[in-house]
């Protein structure tokens, strides 16, 4: 049934193995080993205590997995004669098995060794190794003591020291592989292993002879093939369970790394988005400097710090700064947006510049500047610090490859000497508006009588805010003429503010205010909105009227602002045809895109447009040709001239046929006499818009005119044809 192994001498029995059992045990210790290399990787990678828990669980199922192997191989060694094997000996090869593999897993836990700690580990695990064969050798009781060729254990010894160098270097190796050639690499490397273990058990096995005689008196013990199948199947499945943990652990490390990473990710992302919101919150965003609210913070800072120092030294001051640029607002109409954000940024790093390391520069509105002086001992201090930000205001910014000249005009404010510490910033605003009274381009120190101006400013702004809600806004509407037909062909829509004490208050004050205060967007929507209603008003009285509005350079860069004027036509029922929006030649030309986009979709909806103030500022006619308007509107300032003045004239002149070339009508404002009346209507101006027709009025007495009745104080003018529209 099995092969004859021949004996070395006479005098000594027969050996065969099993072929079977050999394969299976050379099967095993493939296993033992492909698992082995996975728990040396396992006790390196985990952490302090669960890799100790991971060694000597390891250690077990590795010594385990090498006796099972070796025992095996024991159980595949046949004799002429019954063999067994006694149950102390063959534990204590087991305990030395899980010895060697302590030792094993040990040093490939180590991040890196010697080789001295590699020869020293080779040797423990070697000796083990060959602890475990032989002393299970000894686990066969015989009658007569086994005959060794100690030659071949020597060999054996050899090769198992050799095989364990080989492991060791292996469980290194292994940890600088990627994960995806790691399974590949670990079968070769078990393969071999597992080679080097058989080699050394049956070398082993081949040094031991069995003289002939002999009987094993322990064949009544633990042997036989019911114990092999129990060995097989019961050390597969250690071997596979294991494994299994060991991957599942490995999977849920690696998950739980993975969810570590994306936590830590994600708050570094929360801390970044976090750093952002508050620079967003605190700094301007345009030059980088502190807003109005963290100036306020470390104002309030500042004062209680000057509390304390005020406690024992009261000779210490603190300084407000209020500083607007002089002629801003012109720079950025003739060169546009972007030249005023060079122009603000330019300024702040000025001022960033001139200022201390205790001092505070902030960007508090379009082109106003705050300054927190700390550690001033006087007036004069802050007053020096004023001069030196005049200086540097005045020098010239460099403007799309020109050199552009503005000032500034600053409001200084001395605390505890120029008033109440919470109104410090006001006082400073009533300065700067004291300056910018006297001329600009100077400073004001506060004084009493400024602060009831700042609070006018501020009563006034108050009162605007709730202007509409309470119904004191309301829309005069001025005629416009037809040249050739002495006809209305339409209106302009005027804002008028009905204050209950006050009285009518100047467009030219509250329109300012709604914009540096940031109502101007509510009572441009509020004129649209009533303009339409008032349009449908009209048509139901017979009166068909088209009506021109004003867009302020606010309103035009507003998202949806197309929409929100196509929604009010809607709801009113009003052809957009009869809605005419006029925006200045200036706002026009500051951003051109945002500008056009925005007039093409008015233009889309068939709403009609108008240039106006044509004249007064730097159009590109290549531009002015691409914008979808459909009139110009020459300013006043050409029509007060014109009898008068040689170049009014020709200017005028020049607008008319540029217009009528690129096929726009052109309109006429500011018409106050008959002179002014003759020579538009020879250069064929196509409307008049003036006093000398009729002053804006309410829309009941502007529907009387337009019926013949000629309001008191009007001109002496009546409409030839009521209601007509005219075309544009």
């Amino acid at each position: 049934m099995f092969p004859e192994i021949a004996p070395p001498s006479l005098g000594f029995m027969p050996s065969i193995h099993d072929p079977l059992v050999v394969a299976a045990s050379f099967v095993i210790a493939v296993l033992a080993s492909f698992v082995t290399l996975d728990l040396a990787r396992r006790v390196r990678t985990s952490q302090r205590r669960i890799g100790l828990i991971w060694w000597l669980a390891g250690s077990l199922v590795m010594g385990t997995g090498i006796w099972a192997m070796h025992f095996l191989g024991m159980q595949a060694f046949r004799l002429p004669i019954a063999l067994g094997y006694t149950g102390l000996m063959t534990l204590l090869s087991w305990v030395a098995a899980v010895g060697a593999s302590a030792v094993a897993l040990g040093v490939a836990s180590l991040p890196r060794f010697r080789a001295g700690q590699l020869a020293v580990g080779a040797l423990a695990m070697g000796g083990g190794i060959c602890a475990m064969h032989y002393i299970g050798m000894q686990a066969m009781e015989m009658s007569i003591a086994i005959v060794w060729d100690w030659k071949l254990v020597a060999l054996s010894v050899a090769v198992a020291v050799l095989a364990s160098a080989s492991a060791l270097s292996l469980f290194h190796l292994l940890h600088r592989v990627n994960n995806t050639r790691r399974p590949l690499y670990q079968g070769v490397a078990s393969v071999v292993m597992a080679i080097a273990i058989c080699g050394m058990h049956y070398t082993g096995m081949a040094a031991a002879s069995f003289p002939e005689g002999s009987v094993c008196l322990s064949d009544n013990a633990l042997g036989g093939p019911g114990l092999t199948a129990v060995i097989i199947i019961a050390t597969g499945m250690l071997l596979v369970s294991t494994l299994f943990t060991s991957i599942l652990d490995a999977r849920l490390q690696s998950t739980a790394r993975l969810l570590t990473q994306s936590l830590q990710e994600s708050n570094a992302k929360l801390q970044d988005a976090n750093a952002e919101l508050q620079q967003r919150a605190f700094a301007d965003a345009l030059t980088g400097l502190p807003n109005r609210l963290l100036f306020e913070d470390r104002l309030i800072h500042a004062l209680l710090r000057l509390e304390r120092a005020n406690h024992h030294r009261v000779e210490e001051r603190l300084g407000v700064l209020f500083v607007d640029l002089d002629g801003f607002k012109p720079i950025n109409d003739s060169f546009g947006h972007a030249a005023g954000d060079a122009i603000l940024i330019g300024a702040a790093d000025r001022l960033r510049a001139e200022a201390r390391e205790s001092d505070t520069v902030a960007r508090v509105g379009g082109d106003e500047f705050l300054m927190l002086l700390e550690d001033v001992n006087n007036t004069a201090d802050c007053i020096a610090i004023a001069n030196r930000v005049l200086a540097i205001l005045s020098q010239p910014f460099e403007v799309a490859g020109k050199q552009v000249q503005i000032a500034c005009s600053i409001g200084v404010v001395v605390h505890p000497d120029h008033g109440d510490r919470h109104k410090l910033v006001a006082n400073a605003d009533a300065a700067m508006y004291a300056a910018k009274r006297a001329g600009g381009n100077c400073y004001a120190l506060f004084e009493p009588h400024m602060g009831s101006d700042a609070s006018d400013q501020l009563e006034l702004q108050n009162d605007l805010r709730q202007a509409i809600k309470r119904g004191q806004m309301s829309l005069h509407y001025q005629p416009k003429i037809d040249g050739k037909r002495g006809s209305i062909n339409g209106v302009e829509a005027l804002l008028r503010w009905n204050h209950p004490e006050r009285g009518m208050v100047s467009p030219l004050e509250f329109i300012a205010l709604a914009e540096r205060f940031g109502i101007i967007n509510q009572l441009g929507a509020w004129v649209i909105d009533e303009a339409c209603r008032q349009m449908a008003d009209w048509a139901r009285s017979g009166m068909r009227m088209r009506v021109a509005i004003n867009l302020s350079v606010h309103q035009l860069r507003e998202s949806g602002l197309a929409d929100r004027i196509g929604a009010a036509l809607t709801f009113h029922g009003v052809d957009a045809s009869q809605l005419l929006c006029e925006i200045t030649e200036s706002v026009a030309m500051e951003d051109t895109q945002a500008t056009q986009r925005t007039l093409e979709g008015l233009a889309n909806i068939g709403v009609f447009l108008s240039i106006d103030d044509f004249g007064t500022g730097y159009s590109s006619l290549n531009y002015l040709r691409q914008l979808p308007a459909r009139q110009l509107k020459i300013d006043r300032s050409f029509v007060n001239d014109l009898e008068h003045q040689e170049d009014a004239r020709a200017v005028v002149h020049a607008v008319v046929r540029l217009a009528h070339a690129l096929g726009l009508r052109v309109v006429a404002e500011g018409v106050e006499t008959s002179g002014q009346r003759d020579i538009l209507l020879a250069m064929r101006c196509d409307e008049l818009q003036g006093f000398l027709y009729a002053r804006p009025m309410p829309p009941d007495t502007l529907l009387a005119w337009a019926q013949g009745d000629k309001p008191e104080g009007s001109a002496d003018f009546a409409p030839s044809v009521i209601g007509s529209l005219g075309n544009l």
